[in-house]
């Protein structure tokens, strides 16, 4: 700041100023204007989500990473984009569907909360023809209930979805979902009351030759309130991706294939004559072999012995068996 000190001009013509009645000249009134509307401050309770900049960091990942649960029904790897979150009333959104959806509701543990997946009946259509081997076209008619097929298809992409958006938010905070029910009919859904003020997250799902189809997540507002300060933090990591490539998604599908295993004691021959007079009570004789023999999917897998660990019967494996000759 300046040290220099007011002149005794300058300290006059203030003194002048504050003794003169000049009133102020009037600001002029646009209370008529179109464009000004009444604002009462502190009315406001979406500000305290800020500009929602976290919650838009989420999405874009979701986005990206929601890719792969649509792959395999659709065949091809659609383009997912993500819009900005919007805050109305659960019934002004209810209000822009229509009277059959797919509505699959979840709860946020950490949060005490829940968030609702919302599913056009028209893509579910699309998917499930198109995992089948049809074409990913959507049906021309107007149905009031799913089939058992698309339940199931609803099931797989619901839980899919759920596991996407855990990793999603696990930069912000570790989240676990968990499916509480379904509904096809807005007005039945037991989400939030009407009047009550929900978050939308809206997506879009781009396919070659076809209108592109919505699908959205909401959350109550209430669920989110408490960590208002974390949503409109800016400082962000990339440390949760988990997009992974094709070769590391197949090698991840081919490790968890479940197998059967057997493991083959002994294996009498009896005769055809022998087989029909059976009766309860009769005995037939056995040859134990040396090495219990394990098969997998009815290969013959490893050679082994007969045990015993912590009261389990178990099998000592001993060597690798050879193959069947055709």
């Amino acid at each position: 700041m300046s040290s220099r000190k007011l002149s005794s001009d300058e300290v006059n013509a203030l003194i002048e100023g504050l003794n003169s009645d000049v009133k102020p000249q009037s600001s002029a009134d646009l209370s008529d204007s179109e464009t000004v509307r009444p604002f009462t401050l502190g009315s406001d309770d979406l500000s305290v989500l800020g500009d929602y900049y976290a919650l838009r960091m989420i999405n874009e990942r979701f986005a990206r990473n929601s890719r792969s649960i649509f792959l395999p029904m659709l065949r091809l790897q659609p383009r997912i984009s993500s819009f900005p979150p919007e805050v109305k009333t659960f019934d002004e959104y209810c209000s822009g569907l229509d009277g059959f959806m797919s509505l699959t509701t979840m709860r946020m543990e950490e949060l005490r909360g829940t968030l609702m997946i919302v599913l056009d009946p028209n893509f579910i259509s699309t998917m499930t023809n198109s995992y089948y081997g049809g074409p990913a076209t959507p049906p021309d008619s107007t149905r009031a209930e799913f089939t058992d097929t698309e339940s199931r298809l609803i099931e797989l992409v619901s839980s899919g979805l759920g596991s996407v958006l855990q990793i999603a938010w696990r930069d912000l905070m570790p989240v676990t979902l968990s499916e509480l029910g379904r509904e096809v009919n807005p007005q039945f859904a037991s989400f939030v009351d009407g009047s009550d003020l929900v978050i939308v997250c809206s997506f879009v799902v781009q396919l070659p030759n076809l209108d592109p189809v919505n699908f959205d997540i909401i959350y109550p507002l209430q669920t989110l309130r408490p960590i208002a300060s974390q949503l409109r933090s800016r400082t962000q990591t990339d440390s949760s991706e988990e997009d992974l490539g094709w070769r590391e998604r197949l090698e991840r599908a081919v490790l968890n294939v479940p197998l059967g295993l057997e493991a083959r004691l002994a294996e009498p021959t009896v005769s055809m004559t022998q087989l029909i007079f059976m009766k309860p009570g009769d005995v037939i004789p056995i040859q134990l072999y040396e090495a219990v023999e394990l098969n997998l999917e009815g290969e013959p897998f490893y050679l082994g012995e007969m045990g015993e660990v912590a009261g389990q019967s178990a099998i000592n494996l001993m060597k690798r068996a050879e193959p069947k000759s055709d």
